[in-house]
């Protein structure tokens, strides 16, 4: 998703909950609000996002779309996020880890132009404990809008038993853009509509053909 590598995330709770323990409701996080190419970090666990405890690996960075000032080799994407997304570097750090825990499921929408991936759910910090959920990541096209590579979103997710308190987002490293991560639901919110299907998942693969890797930075 980025021509370049440089560190940067970003992440905006639309939907705060108060539970001691673990989140009693969904929380969706929508990236915006943090700068380009910033990472994530400890914004939402204390920081101007919010003490919400949830914090992120030194390979997840925030990145906003070229077509609004920024980096990102992206649009079109799903509300409530628009302009603002998240990626991972290669590395250990694209953890996302909730010490309180959540559970019902994982969700959020994607879009990978040429390369699939993998997002998976445990039960314990850093990737550890069980898994409790696997989420693959077709391929989902390029140039939906005609604007950027970037610009074929899918919402996914899933539910699964038991409580997790971290999330590990695999796959080719700049290469996959993430939006609406929301915990505690096993799909996206209702007031995000469906982008389209996999109808120009064919283009997308033929890009692997002979054509150069399709990044999120310019």
């Amino acid at each position: 998703m980025r021509k370049n590598w440089v560190p940067g995330v970003l992440l905006t709770v639309l939907l705060v909950v108060g539970s001691a323990t673990a989140f009693a409701d969904s929380v969706t996080l929508t990236f915006t609000g943090l700068g380009d190419e910033v990472p994530i970090g400890d914004y939402y666990n204390g920081g101007p996002g919010g003490n919400l405890g949830i914090s992120f690996g030194p390979d997840a960075l925030a990145i906003i779309s070229e077509l609004n000032g920024g980096s990102g080799n992206f649009s079109n994407v799903p509300p409530p996020s628009t302009t603002t997304i998240a990626f991972f570097l290669s590395g250990p750090g694209d953890v996302m880890n909730v010490p309180a825990g959540f559970t019902t499921g994982f969700a959020f929408s994607y879009a990978a132009a040429s390369f699939p991936g993998v997002v998976t759910v445990w039960s314990g910090l850093n990737e550890t404990g069980t898994l409790l959920e696997t989420i693959n990541l077709p391929v989902t096209g390029d140039r939906c809008d005609g604007k950027t590579d970037f610009s074929c979103w899918v919402n996914t997710g899933g539910a699964f038993s038991g409580t997790a308190e971290s999330v590990d987002f695999s796959g080719t490293a700049n290469q996959i853009g993430f939006a609406n991560v929301t915990i505690g639901a096993a799909s996206v919110p209702s007031s995000v509509p469906e982008p389209g299907t996999f109808v120009l998942l064919g283009s997308g693969l033929l890009g692997l053909a002979g054509l150069v890797r399709r990044k999120f930075v310019h």
